[in-house]
């Protein structure tokens, strides 16, 4: 072990105290308190002064040569993208392309259907996509052009007919190749060089150059969930998706190394991801413990950097709980974006698991499957929103009309009901609508 490297945390439910227990279900985007002022006078100045402010925050954050006149894609880039990108990088995208359209598609609810409820009584919904959304790619900590997939996607499936990409330009001033790829093959040609808080202004208000839309998906860091928390009064930000976290439950039919391995994969995004393995069998917890130096040396040094900062900080490590249920439960307290369950028999375990953005059942689902190839969108619920929160879905870009159909029949057996509750709540209007005032103005 370096001299400077921490170990992991080792945490034992048992001993610990209510606020200690609480402090572990702690994640970064729960007070962005210190980013919302922060990010204020961004989103400010972006709503003022449109395109000029992007240039200007790109050239500061991002340090890249950007100005207000080359902060859209054009066709020479996804051109030159194209020709770049490595053929096997193209592959694995086309890939995961297909299974993505393919879930996706399986979920596409009907689009009208509608049920006779009482005699002459018939209700349903009708499925209509939203008009507009964009999607918020991050490239902080590095390209993603996975991100592009899982969230464009989905909206193309829904039928969103208005669909563009936010994203962080890289040094050189370029959106990553990989990126504009992704995003040709999810159907996508509106792509804008802005990240951080000053994107998430630009497709809020609009500027010169990008127009407002009326939803923002996509996973970001606390600047990014700080900035949909100030335009959430002006556009549908949805369910939050900040940094990453996990966590590995393990029982004692896996491997502790195998636990180690696998916790590390959400661990390394970054210092500001949350990662725990929860286990009830103390071998598995020592074995892991002892395991994560021997996987440091195939990672290279920032990843190691962040994966041990994470796992030796606030909010990650290891879990000792006395039995299953104990176990169990911290789960459904913290409601994590990535929960996988390592065990011989995972099934047994997914009744009483009741929170998390995805469940991954057993030895050969580690979270690197699904954050790809799978299909279902990695986009998912953070900071304990599992709770109520889905993953992105085509839901998230469709919505619902109530339609409406009363029969002669039906408008007999529901008036009476309708005015004694029009009469009990005051509303004279109500009530006189289904009256005898109404029978004269009806047809036969």
């Amino acid at each position: 072990m370096t001299a400077t490297r921490r170990p992991a945390n080792f945490h034992v439910l048992a001993t610990l105290s209510a606020d200690q227990r609480k402090a572990l279900l702690t994640r970064t985007e729960t007070d962005l308190s210190s980013f919302t002022e922060k990010v204020r006078p961004i989103v400010a100045a972006v709503r003022a002064e449109g395109d000029a402010a992007l240039a200007r925050f790109a050239q500061q954050f991002d340090k890249a040569p950007v100005t207000a006149a080359t902060l859209a894609a054009t066709q020479a880039d996804f051109a030159r993208a194209e020709q770049t990108l490595a053929p096997a990088m193209r592959e694995a995208m086309g890939f995961a392309a297909e299974s993505i359209i393919a879930f996706h598609r399986a979920q596409m609810p009907e689009k009208q259907w509608m049920k006779e409820l009482r005699p002459g009584v018939f209700a349903g919904d009708r499925t209509t996509p939203i008009p507009s959304v964009a999607c918020y790619v991050p490239r902080g900590k590095g390209a993603f052009p996975s991100s592009v997939l899982m969230t464009c996607i989905p909206a193309t499936v829904a039928g969103v007919e208005d669909i563009c990409i936010i994203t962080p330009p890289g040094p050189d001033g370029h959106i990553d190749d990989a990126t504009l790829v992704a995003a040709k093959l999810a159907g996508v040609s509106k792509v804008y060089k802005a990240g951080g808080a000053q994107g998430i202004a630009a497709v809020a208000f609009g500027t010169q150059t990008i127009s407002p839309v009326r939803k923002i998906v996509g996973p970001g860091s606390p600047w990014v969930a700080a900035a949909k928390r100030i335009v959430s009064d002006f556009v549908d930000v949805g369910t939050p998706a900040g940094p990453s976290e996990t966590i590995v439950m393990a029982d004692g039919t896996t491997r502790g190394k195998l636990a180690a391995l696998d916790l590390l994969i959400e661990s390394e995004h970054g210092p500001d991801s949350s990662g725990y393995l929860v286990t009830w069998d103390e071998a598995v917890a020592r074995d892991a413990l002892a395991t994560f130096e021997a996987f440091y040396a195939h990672m290279g040094t920032q990843r190691v950097e962040y994966a041990s900062t994470v796992l030796s900080g606030p909010l990650g490590g290891v879990v000792l709980a006395r039995d299953e249920d104990e176990a169990i439960a911290f789960i459904n307290d913290y409601a994590p974006e990535h929960l996988q369950v390592l065990s011989k028999e995972p099934q047994r375990y997914l009744d009483k698991i009741r929170h998390a953005g995805e469940i991954l059942l057993g030895e050969y689902a580690p979270s690197t499957l699904a954050n790809f190839v799978v299909g279902p969108s990695h986009v998912l619920p953070t900071g304990g929103w599992a709770q109520t929160g889905s993953a992105l879905s085509v839901h998230d870009f469709l919505k619902r009309t109530s339609l409406v159909n009363i029969t002669k029949q039906g408008y007999d057996l529901l008036a009476p009901h309708a005015k004694a509750f029009a009469e009990y709540e005051g509303f004279d209007a109500h009530a006189n609508a289904v009256s005898e005032l109404r029978k004269p103005l009806m047809g036969n």
